[in-house]
């Protein structure tokens, strides 16, 4: 995006944001010079940001075709950011067309981005709304529009919690998310981690991203597992044991090959709520 261009209502062209910088990542033009400035510095000491960003786009993609093949027909998408494309409707409704999707984010960029996306479209819509109010979301006029909580939903926190501090509790936040959801909703969540990484190029993510609009927390494994607590974690490749993994892994044909250097930066799962 041209800086000579005007930026949205709301939207702050002197701070990056997570939102911006994951779209410049994936090659996207919803961004502006301070995003990029801030994504070169992190792509220094982590060259495979690029990699890892479309790889947690696959597991997105991958996990949200695998529900929609399952007989889930709602989805509530949080922290979506919304790419130019591969969204999640794109994937749900590429199985099922009758499928809903309703994108939450609080990025102002975001939401004008939205408008235009998602115009014309059917079975999509989006709310401004934070995470950490469920509240808000749930109880938002349109989610009640496009969402029927009596029946079964997927919740997805896609690469959100580790914009979220301990101190704000990411944990009873989405346990709250669940608890109000149908028996039979799924959580499908990815976290950035700083597992077996070199500590150079954790502290240029910390650093870069203190300077943004939301501060990252990497967590590790065993960290990302509580968010699936009580829930009934699926297996995330035909043969594998129910378990945390990373994002490149999940669904894919040969996780093996698909365990790239940059997919190793995040945890992902697929859990189902029981009764």
């Amino acid at each position: 995006m041209s800086e000579t261009e005007q930026a949205p209502p709301g939207v702050d062209t002197t701070v990056p944001t997570p939102a911006r910088m994951y779209d410049y990542y994936l090659g996207g033009t919803d961004n502006f010079e301070v995003d990029r400035a801030a994504a070169e510095k992190v792509l220094v000491d982590m060259p495979e940001a690029g990699d890892t960003a479309w790889a947690n786009r696959g597991f997105l993609q991958r996990s949200v075709r695998w529900l929609a093949l399952r007989g889930i027909r709602q989805f509530i998408d949080i922290g979506a950011g919304l790419p130019t494309m591969n969204n999640t409707h794109d994937a749900a409704q590429a199985v099922a067309s009758d499928a809903r999707v309703l994108y939450a984010d609080n990025d102002p960029m975001v939401r004008a981005h939205a408008e235009k996306l998602l115009a014309g479209s059917t079975g999509t819509a989006f709310v401004t709304a934070d995470f950490r109010d469920p509240d808000g979301l749930l109880g938002h006029e349109v989610t009640g529009k496009m969402i029927d909580l009596t029946r079964p939903v997927a919740l997805l926190v896609v690469a959100l919690v580790h914009f979220i501090p301990d101190e704000d509790d990411p944990w009873g936040i989405v346990r709250e998310y669940m608890d109000r959801l149908a028996p039979g909703s799924y959580l499908v969540l990815s976290a950035g981690t700083g597992d077996r990484q070199a500590d150079r190029a954790v502290g240029t993510l910390r650093e870069v991203y203190a300077k943004s609009t939301a501060s990252v927390h990497p967590r590790s494994r065993t960290e990302i597992e509580r968010f699936f607590t009580g829930m009934e974690i699926v297996p995330p490749w035909e043969g594998s044991a129910a378990k945390v993994c990373y994002i490149g892994e999940w669904g894919a044909e040969d996780p093996e090959a698909a365990d790239s250097d940059g997919s190793r930066w995040a945890y992902c799962a697929v859990a189902r709520r029981e009764g």
